[in-house]
Formats: C-alpha cells, sequence, structure tokens
C-alpha cells in the first residue's frame, strides 16, 4: 500500500477529537486535484495536530530573552527551533552568514531653546508600571539599522512623514531642511525612505518618533491598560536602503557565506543601500518637548498629531545636539532549514517561512509567526509518522536579521538560487498574530488558491477562516489595505475576500521581486501600538493579541494547509486568468495616470495586447489544469515557468536588484507595492525616455509569459 492510500484509509477518530464542529462550508473539489477525497482525508488529520496550548509554550520560549540579530539569545532560538524541526523528522541544518551589521555603543539626543536651556535628554528608558519584561538589562537601546554614526548639532525642522509630498509641502512654504536635522513621525512610508529623501535634499540627520494619534492614545487605551504605544515606547527598525536591494549591505546578489574573500564584498559603509546621514528613533515623550519648542509657521492642518499644543514647522526656538556611535561590524547570522523530501518531483521546492530574530522580544513581531510555524512543522511530523510523504520537497527557513535588511532570506535564496528556479512557491508569514482578522497578500495566480485554503480552516469565532476573513472585510476592519495610488485592487468580484499585493518589509522579498518563486504572506491582524518597542513582549500579547492561542493554532493550519496543497496537488493550481486581468488593470491605470500627469509620447498599446494575449492563454491554460493530464510534469514546468518569464534580466532602473516587472517596492513607498513599477516610476518622474524604455520592456515580459501559456495550452 503506497503512502497516500495507507493515509487515506487510517483511522481519524482520535486526532479529529480536537478540532471544532465540522465546516460545513469546507470545500469538496480544489482546484489542481485528481482526487481531493483523498487529500481532504489528509488534511483533516493535520488539522487535528496544532496545539493553541503548545504555540502558546512555543512563544513563550521563544519571547523569554531579547534576541536581536546576531547575539547568543538570537543563536539560543536558532538551537530550539532546530531541536522542533528535528523532532518532528525534517532534515535540519543551521546555516550560518555573516552579515553587516550595527548595534549602538552610545546614543544621545539633547534638545535646548534658543537661551540654552535643556529642554529634552534621551532617549528616556522605556517603561510603564506593570510590565514585566521592560527592566531586563539585555534589552538594546532603541537605535536605527544601518544608520551611521554621527555627532551633530543643528536646528530642526518638521516633516510630518517624510512622504516625498510633505517635503513638497516644505518647497512650496519656502522651508528648508538643508543641514537641518529632520523631525518626521512614524507612518505613511517605510522609515528607511524617510531618511534616504532627508539625504537627498541636503539634511543632516533624522529623527524619528511616534506620534499618538498614529499608534498612541489617540487611537485607544495605552499598554498595559490596552494595546496601544505608551508615551515612553520607541519604534526601533532598519532604515537600509531596502528597495535599492535587501540583504547583506557589502553582498548584493550573492550569498555573504562565512568564507566569502573581501574582494567579493562591496566596501558596506558606501553601499548603495547604506544611508549616509545618521537617524533614531524616538518616543513621543522625548518628541514633545522638541516639537513644541518649534517656531516657524504653523503646520498645514493634516500635519497636525495628537500631542496636547499646536505643531510647528520650525526652524528656530529649538536646536537638537545628536550624538550616535554605532558599533559596525560582519557578524554571524543563523538560518534554521528542515526539509522533507519528495517523492515524485523531488527539484519542486515549496518553500515556507517565517524570522526568528527580533528588536527586543519581538512576541508579535516575528515570533507569533514562528510559533504557528512550529505548530504547522508539528502537524506535518504527525503526517510524517504516519507514512505520508509529500510528492514535492518540502523546505521550512526560520530565517534569522529579517528585521535589519531580510538579510538571512536574502542570503538563503542567493545561496540557493539555482535550485530555487524550480521552487513552485514560498509562503511567507512575519506578524502571525496581533488580533483576529485574518488577511492575506498573493502574487495574482494564488490569489484563489489562498482563498480555497482559508475555506477548509475553521475559525475560532465559528464558521471557517474565509467567512471570518470576509466579514471582517466588510466591516471594514482588515488591517492591510494601503491608500497607495498605483496599489493593485485586484480582479475578484466584490463577493470575493480582497487580497492585497506583495511589496516589501517582509521576507517574501527575495522569492518574488528577485528570484520569480510565486509568494504568499498571511497573517491576523488587530490593534497593535508596540511594534518594534521593548512592550511587544508575552505580557502584551495574553492582555491583547491572543489570550488563549487559538489564533495561533488558526494560523498553523492555514500556513500548513497551504504547504500540504502545493507540495501535493497533481496540477500546479496557479490562476493566471486572475493574473491577466489584474495586469491590463494595472496598464489600464498607468496609461491614465501618463495622460492626467502630461507624460507623453507614450504607446501603450502594444502592453495591452500582450496582456490580452496573455489573458486570452491563460484562459486555455485554465481549461487543460481542468483536464488533468495523466502525466501532468511538462505542463507544470511550463505553468511555473510563467512568473520567470515576467522578470527582467536587467531589473528595475537604479536598483536592478528587483528583477520582476509587475511587483517591486515602490522606491518612496518602501514597504507598499508598486506595480508595474518601472512604468510607474518613470511616470512619477515624468521621464518620458525612461518611461518609453521600462514600458518595452514590460510588454516583453508579458509577451514572454503568454508565449509560455501558449505553448502549455497545446
Amino acid at each position: 500500500m503506497n503512502h497516500r492510500a495507507l493515509a487515506s484509509c487510517l483511522c481519524l477518530s482520535a486526532l479529529a477529537i480536537s478540532l471544532p464542529a465540522q465546516n460545513a462550508g469546507a470545500p469538496q473539489s480544489s482546484f489542481g486535484y485528481r482526487d481531493f477525497a483523498s487529500q481532504a482525508k489528509i488534511d483533516q488529520q493535520f488539522l487535528a495536530v496544532p496545539d493553541a496550548k503548545l504555540a502558546g509554550e512555543e512563544l513563550k520560549t521563544l519571547t523569554a530573552a531579547p534576541h536581536v540579530a546576531g547575539s547568543k539569545e538570537d543563536h539560543d532560538t536558532a538551537l530550539y527551533v532546530a531541536e522542533k524541526f528535528k523532532a518532528a523528522g525534517l532534515d535540519t541544518a543551521i546555516v550560518t552568514y555573516k552579515a553587516w551589521l550595527n548595534l549602538p555603543k552610545e546614543i544621545h539626543v539633547t534638545a535646548t531653546d534658543a537661551s540654552g536651556k535643556v529642554l529634552m535628554t534621551g532617549p528616556t528608558r522605556e517603561h510603564v508600571e506593570g510590565d514585566p519584561f521592560d527592566k531586563d538589562p539585555r534589552v538594546v537601546m532603541p537605535f536605527n539599522g544601518s544608520s551611521p554614526s554621527g555627532d551633530i548639532t543643528a536646528e530642526v525642522v518638521y516633516a510630518n512623514y517624510g512622504r516625498p509630498e510633505d517635503f513638497k509641502k516644505l518647497d512650496d512654504l519656502g522651508v528648508s531642511v538643508k543641514g537641518k536635522i529632520v523631525l518626521v513621525r512614524y507612518g505613511g512610508n517605510f522609515r528607511g525612505v524617510k531618511v534616504y529623501i532627508a539625504q537627498q535634499r541636503g539634511a543632516a540627520g533624522v529623527i524619528i518618533y511616534s506620534d499618538p494619534a498614529d499608534d498612541g492614545y489617540y487611537r485607544g487605551d495605552m499598554y498595559p491598560k490596552g494595546p496601544y504605544r505608551p508615551e515612553t515606547g520607541v519604534q526601533r527598525g532598519a532604515v537600509q536602503y531596502l528597495f535599492k536591494y535587501p540583504g547583506d549591505a557589502s553582498t548584493p546578489g550573492i550569498a555573504s557565506t562565512p568564507d566569502l574573500p573581501e574582494s567579493k564584498r562591496l566596501k558596506p559603509e558606501t553601499a548603495p543601500n547604506m544611508p549616509q546621514i545618521p537617524s533614531t528613533p524616538i518616543s513621543y515623550h522625548d518628541a514633545a518637548p522638541i516639537l513644541q519648542a518649534l517656531a516657524g509657521p504653523a503646520v498645514p492642518h493634516e500635519w497636525q498629531g495628537a500631542l496636547p499644543f499646536a505643531y510647528h514647522l520650525g526652524p528656530g526656538g529649538v536646536k537638537v545636539h545628536m550624538v550616535l556611535k554605532q558599533d559596525f561590524a560582519y557578524r554571524d547570522i543563523w538560518d534554521v532549514i528542515g526539509k522533507i523530501k519528495g517523492t515524485d518531483w523531488p527539484d519542486a521546492w515549496v518553500v515556507a517561512g517565517n524570522h526568528r530574530d527580533a528588536w527586543v522580544y519581538g512576541a508579535v513581531d516575528p515570533n507569533s509567526g514562528t510559533a504557528a510555524m512550529l505548530e504547522a512543522v508539528h502537524g506535518i511530523g504527525e503526517l510524517l509518522k504516519i507514512g505520508w510523504k509529500p510528492k514535492r520537497t518540502i523546505v521550512f527557513g526560520s530565517w534569522d536579521a529579517e528585521e535589519e535588511g531580510l538579510i538571512g532570506s536574502t542570503e538563503w535564496a542567493e545561496d540557493n538560487a539555482s535550485a530555487l528556479g524550480h521552487a513552485v512557491a514560498y509562503f511567507n508569514t512575519d506578524v502571525g498574530v496581533s488580533g483576529p482578522n485574518f488577511d492575506a497578500s498573493a502574487v495574482p495566480s494564488l490569489k484563489n488558491f489562498v482563498r480555497e485554503v482559508a475555506k477548509e480552516v475553521p475559525s475560532p469565532k465559528g464558521g471557517n477562516v474565509y467567512e471570518q476573513w470576509q466579514k471582517s472585510q466588510t466591516e471594514g476592519e482588515s488591517r492591510r489595505h494601503s491608500a497607495n495610488e498605483h496599489m493593485g485592487k485586484g480582479a475578484s468580484s466584490q463577493s470575493d475576500v480582497e487580497i492585497g499585493d506583495l511589496g516589501s518589509g517582509s521576507d517574501y522579498t527575495p522569492f518574488i521581486q528577485h528570484l520569480g518563486v510565486p509568494s504568499t504572506d498571511i497573517g491576523s491582524g488587530g490593534p497593535y501600538g508596540v511594534y518594534h518597542s521593548v512592550f511587544d513582549n508575552y505580557n502584551w500579547f495574553i492582555k491583547n493579541a491572543d489570550p488563549t492561542f487559538v489564533y495561533e493554532q488558526q494560523q498553523a493550519r492555514v500556513f500548513g494547509i497551504e504547504i500540504l496543497h502545493m507540495a501535493d496537488t497533481d496540477v500546479l493550481p496557479y490562476d493566471y486568468v486572475t493574473y491577466g486581468k489584474e495586469i491590463s488593470e494595472y496598464v489600464e491605470a498607468a496609461k491614465k495616470k501618463a495622460s492626467d500627469d502630461g507624460v507623453s509620447g507614450l504607446d501603450f498599446a502594444p502592453t495591452l495586447a500582450a496582456a490580452n494575449r496573455f489573458t486570452s492563454a491563460a484562459e486555455a491554460v485554465h481549461k487543460k489544469q481542468q483536464e488533468l493530464p495523466t502525466d501532468p510534469a511538462e505542463l507544470n514546468a511550463q505553468l511555473r515557468a510563467v512568473e520567470s518569464d515576467l522578470l527582467s534580466s536587467a531589473g528595475l532602473p537604479n536598483r536592478p536588484w528587483f528583477k520582476h516587472t509587475v511587483y517591486a517596492p515602490g522606491e518612496y513607498t518602501g514597504y507598499a507595492a508598486v506595480v508595474i513599477p518601472g512604468v510607474n516610476e518613470a511616470i512619477d518622474a515624468k521621464d518620458n525616455a525612461r518611461a518609453a524604455s521600462q514600458l518595452t520592456t514590460l510588454t516583453d515580459a508579458i509577451n514572454r509569459a503568454a508565449s509560455t501559456l501558449e505553448s502549455a495550452s497545446k
């Protein structure tokens, strides 16, 4: 009896007892399967295993100590995850890379008024009464990863969120940031973009603070009473220019292995993704005296935050002395890799991962995701014990140094680029659970796949995850909608849940945007005001996010079913019809934008024709996928090749590491996706020649993909 027949006939009663009542809306079929009834039984066996209590214990262990990347405590978490992988039967290894990382030696920010009176000396230690974790001496003081050292005294200019439109508004108001320290608040874009624009405009340095309007008392009760940021809470974070390239600053495109000769590395201090002006984060407790003393014009109404006084733009009224002494060095980081070799198509990898390092304790970010991943591994391990084996190879990755710039995942992906050319999917989770509202982002070809998976997993609220997801979106509670004008809205009907596009800021970036591996990202959100602070700890989690860990269990189940379905489906379940329709929408939107912005001379007709050709070929391929050929190997290879066809060997202008022609993080947004980025960013820059060139590159990529689809449909 083969392993699938064995798995199908095993008695389910002992395992199913821990499942909620059988989901009446669970799918009876799944796209790509010849015999879904057999798979459904395996799924039920898996779903019974992930345990809420165990997830809570794993989270408590992972967050017992601060574990910034490269630290002893970080290495301890690698050992812990490796033991969990081994216990589940995975072929496990800890893979070391050497990355250029900084830790703070000394951070001082002092504000004085015009008379020289000291208004503030910081940073103030993060502390609230009743938190059991904020006094640990191993807590690293707030700092920005990748910020250079600096000793600067300068006047201050307030620049709202530090977006391009904010700096333009300062120009319109006649306020220069040249030679000034720019004070910006978190939100609106990636913190590294704030520094990048300030650097371009000649600023001397940047201070980033958390305004209570965005994640503090204006939103609700502060921790420990509620989930929002208390006044001394600081959001740490990297300011590496991720939109140039992620990973180790000295090795773009190649793996930063411990034995890599220095001659193969860039000089990291001047690497293109490293900022050249110093920056540091502070709390609103420390920002308030600076803002209150600022002279100059009153801010535009929409720039006013929630501190109890009128904000002014500056300069004048206050000077800040900022001293940053950073300890930069090549430091070891540790990825944990666990593999299960596939029986039928071992070279077709299904990769699933989550990072493990944290700025401090990282209960939500990232270890709620790590705990969920460990319970998914637990469930798959139980299947292995009863004889099941996957058709495709499964690879689990526990990435290190994500916080500093997606380093562990990027170095591993670059190290395994050849093998990943055959990988059929990368499944990511990061902020796994901060509340009860499930959400996801994905490439268009996997959006319906995620919806199908969500319909099979029971929700703690009753029904299935899909139904609750749909309800939360209807009620306006979804956590990831972006107002970015280039953000794809999707081509799905209004009855379907909306799934976002992949920008950056998490470990799917090297897989989809550098190597063209189809990817998804899942999480479960809620009010979360302690991001990257000392208060993102186990105590906050059990008070605010998931006291009984049932959403950890849900996330483990969704993550595991994603993996099981992609590993065992007969025909790869990509939906290229949706992909084609979304590309057409993006091109039409860019055409309108070019017209509205006065960017002339662009011929969109060939690109739209290519998108229509892609969609027509995808419709024919969809029928062939439904026919389920007896030997699907050739069809699967062609289906997988389509995503790779959408890569450009030259990459994006001025940032060639990013190869994908349809999705990239925005140069001026950072986290949010910019669709057809080469074209849209050229239109934004009103660079007609570049826009025309990028339109040609995009058209060629779509036509390559359409040609592959046409071959697959025969």
